[in-house]
């Protein structure tokens, strides 16, 4: 006969809505905006966060005139909470979805270069690898998928930009080139030397627009020099493209994302001086540092890892 358990052996649950809440509080820098990202009243926040500390027997927030900022044990409790919290979600979507053979959802983003080159392999891998997973992809730009996954809408996002907040993890995945391409009539198409970093930030060029991966790679590449004001501001790869292909300039573009028209001849690739500009495209996540289940194997996946990977932990490979 299984031994009798008193209700003191069962653990005390945590209250999950004042752990988000508390999260929130960390992340946005004050109540208010906490309650309001939350949908809830600010005395009702306020009430759950005093019976948090209470039940913590020391304060986890201090508060000023601007808003609040967690203390020594306030950032303790929020790493443990983001670990429980992400754990909660894990297992409500398997609750929901992850038994008797049903689906797994998994709400990814990817930048746009990413989106157009490398995800639909990925995902088809991911496919075999793992028939119960439904990926629910998101595309936008790099600025807009951290958001995303900031705010709890995606699990995971892969983006291109060169510096990822250290709010969050990140897992290098592969890198990708920068490339100067024109069209075939532009006068850089005929250039026998390469053109200079200094001379392409001098140029009027066609770009992508605020919150680009590519576009703050390419920035930070120039380090301050000052930019010629842009020929075109775009919103997509294929935009910039056809743009280029009609003369309208010059353009700085993940090598990825014109391999295809600079091997038919449509664009041209022009040689920049010196070596090759390099950028990394990077896994990013919140909550525990050790990714699991269908995020940690599209992360390998992406990774080019072989064989089930378990886990991935965060600055790996």
């Amino acid at each position: 006969m299984a031994a009798h358990r008193s209700p003191a052996d069962v653990p005390r649950l945590p209250d999950l809505q004042a752990l988000a809440l508390f999260v929130a509080v960390v992340d946005e820098g004050s109540l208010g905006a906490a309650a309001r990202k939350l949908g809830l009243h600010q005395p009702n926040a306020s009430r759950l966060i005093a019976r948090l500390e209470a039940e913590a027997r020391e304060p986890l927030l201090e508060r000023h005139p601007r808003g609040s900022r967690p203390t020594s044990a306030g950032l303790l409790c929020a790493a443990h909470a983001r670990e429980l919290l992400e754990s909660a979600r894990e297992f409500d979507a398997w609750f929901r979805h992850g038994r008797d053979g049903d689906v797994v959802p998994l709400g990814v983003g990817a930048s746009m270069t990413i989106a157009e080159n490398l995800l639909p392999a990925w995902l088809a891998e991911l496919r075999r690898r793992s028939p119960r997973v439904r990926v629910e992809p998101r595309v936008d730009n790099s600025s807009r998928v951290l958001e995303a996954v900031r705010e709890g809408a995606l699990r995971l996002g892969f983006v291109e930009t060169p510096r990822v907040p250290p709010s969050f993890h990140a897992r290098v995945v592969r890198e990708d080139e920068l490339a100067v391409v024109v069209a075939p009539g532009h006068p850089w198409a005929a250039r026998r030397g390469p053109v200079s970093l200094a001379e392409v930030a001098a140029t009027p060029l066609v770009v992508r627009e605020g919150g680009s991966g590519t576009r703050e790679a390419f920035e930070e590449l120039v380090g301050g020099a000052e930019l010629a004001p842009p020929a075109q501001v775009l919103h997509s790869n294929a935009a910039v493209r056809v743009a280029l292909a009609s003369g309208a300039g010059p353009a700085v573009l993940s090598a990825l994302a014109v391999a295809a028209q600079v091997e038919s001849g449509e664009l041209t690739r022009v040689p920049l001086a010196g070596a090759p500009p390099r950028r990394p495209l990077t896994a990013v996540w919140r909550g525990p540092r050790r990714l699991s289940g269908a995020a940690a194997e599209l992360v390998a996946v992406a990774a080019g890892a072989r064989g089930a990977p378990g886990a991935v932990t965060a600055g790996a490979g």
